[in-house]
């Protein structure tokens, strides 16, 4: 990543520094307030901007995001989240898995995208206040129209109709849904309205009374998953929502099924890529995550022609000149210079609102960050790109809190990094020096 620090607001709230900073002494992404801690973005921003702001105009795009282990994708995704946000957009963060969810099964990602919806006013799921936000978007506009109180229902129900037109000529079942939710609720049944809406965002097994009570049959299956995202971008436009980023994490994964469960995986990602640029899914801006060798290797996406060709970019120039327009853009990662710039940041985050600031900028100094930093790498073998978490973990946890709150501890006395196997991901364990506990005098 680049070296080049942001300037920071020196106005920022007791909550978002406190959200910051509790996540990464877990050792965790932050959810919220990463533009606090953005290094090295600055040079994706104009480019994912633009992107934003033609999806919220009623484009499609797709985003597909390299890196390796620790060079930020997360965090990268989790950012562009933020900014989707600021445009009032929905976004939802969803995990790749075999078991949990297979991507060749795009029901059950259409299913957890409908449990991690969220907006900015709306943590997950946010599903339930968006449906009800589009239905009073709907009144409000037959209102406007003229019709009276008496009128209203059958007013809505036109309005309905004709927002749905396009999406019930793949999925008719999305707008009937809609109804039983709505019919439900005007009748005061509230079991019935929730059993309904879970059908609506995927729910497999919903209690046969509420499906025939909203006249509708059997669970999603993959291919009416398309026509649900469809209504669902409708609902959210209407609702006051310009566009849904949506991100597909980890899809490395994928290397690791059967191979006849990864060929269909890769042929439904690929389809998922057509119908965005066939502008299907208008308002949807779809980003993948993966390392490398997901991209470029014969266990990956390489196995799929058609896919790699979608996904073809060049990456044999400098770094430097990277096109953040290109349908697949590269994180490169950290080096010493910017995980200490990095611990820098956050050091400064953290002494705006501690109890003893002075005494923290005075004990981890520029030259300490970058002592504890170079520790920590050695610690897992000299691989930078692995490094940050567990950094910022221990910086946050064991040093910075502690100068806070003891007045006589100093770090290069009173404190020697150890790197316990059990703190370590799976990842970062396998990189490490050795098994057994590492101790490095700072």
């Amino acid at each position: 990543m680049s070296t080049a620090r942001p300037s920071r607001s020196t106005q920022v709230s007791t909550v978002r520094r406190r959200a910051v900073i509790d996540a990464l002494r877990r050792g965790a992404v932050p959810e919220s307030g990463l533009d606090l801690l953005a290094t090295g973005l600055d040079r994706f921003q104009s480019a994912l901007d633009a992107e934003l702001d033609a999806v919220a105009s009623g484009a499609s795009v797709f985003k597909a995001v390299r890196g390796e282990y620790g060079s930020g994708k997360t965090f990268f995704t989790r950012w562009l989240g933020e900014r989707a946000k600021r445009r009032n957009f929905a976004t939802a963060e969803i995990q790749i898995s075999e078991t949990e969810t297979p991507l060749h099964r795009l029901e059950t990602v259409y299913r957890r995208l409908t449990e991690r919806l969220t907006t900015a006013s709306f943590p997950p799921s946010a599903l339930r206040p968006v449906v009800d936000a589009w239905f009073y978007a709907l009144e409000e506009d037959a209102l406007n129209a003229g019709a009276g109180e008496d009128e209203l229902p059958a007013e809505v129900e036109k309005l309905l109709t004709a927002r749905l037109i396009e999406v019930s000529r793949h999925a008719p079942s999305f707008a009937t849904a809609l109804r039983g939710y709505r019919s439900a609720l005007a009748a005061g049944d509230e079991t019935i309205a929730a059993a309904v809406l879970a059908w609506l965002g995927g729910q497999p097994h919903v209690a046969a009374a509420a499906r025939r009570f909203a006249g509708v049959r059997g669970d999603l299956d993959h291919f009416g998953a398309l026509g649900f995202l469809q209504g669902l971008l409708t609902v959210l436009r209407d609702g006051g929502h310009p566009g849904l980023l949506v991100v597909l994490d980890e899809v490395e994964t994928l290397q690791r099924v059967r191979s006849d469960a990864r060929d269909k995986a890769l042929n439904a990602l690929r389809q998922l890529i057509d119908e965005v640029h066939s502008g299907r899914f208008p308002g949807l801006y779809l980003v993948i995550t993966g390392t490398p060798a997901f991209y470029d290797g014969q266990q990956g996406v390489q196995r799929l022609a058609p896919l790699a060709q979608r996904l073809a970019t060049d990456f044999t120039t400098d770094p430097r000149f990277d096109n953040p327009r290109a349908v697949q853009i590269r994180l490169p990662g950290f080096t010493m210079e910017s995980l200490v710039d990095l611990g820098v940041t956050v050091r400064d985050l953290y002494a705006d609102g501690a109890d003893a600031p002075d005494r923290i900028k005075a004990l981890a100094d520029d030259a300490y960050i970058a002592d504890l930093a170079r520790a920590v790498g050695g610690a897992l073998g000299g691989k930078v790109g692995v490094v940050p978490r567990l950094f910022l973990k221990k910086l946050v946890g064991d040093v910075l809190d502690r100068i806070d709150q003891f007045e006589d501890f100093d770090p290069r006395q009173h404190y020697t990094l150890t790197v316990h196997s059990s703190e370590l991901t799976d990842t970062e364990r396998n990189i490490a020096a050795s098994a057994d506990d590492v101790d490095l005098e700072l």
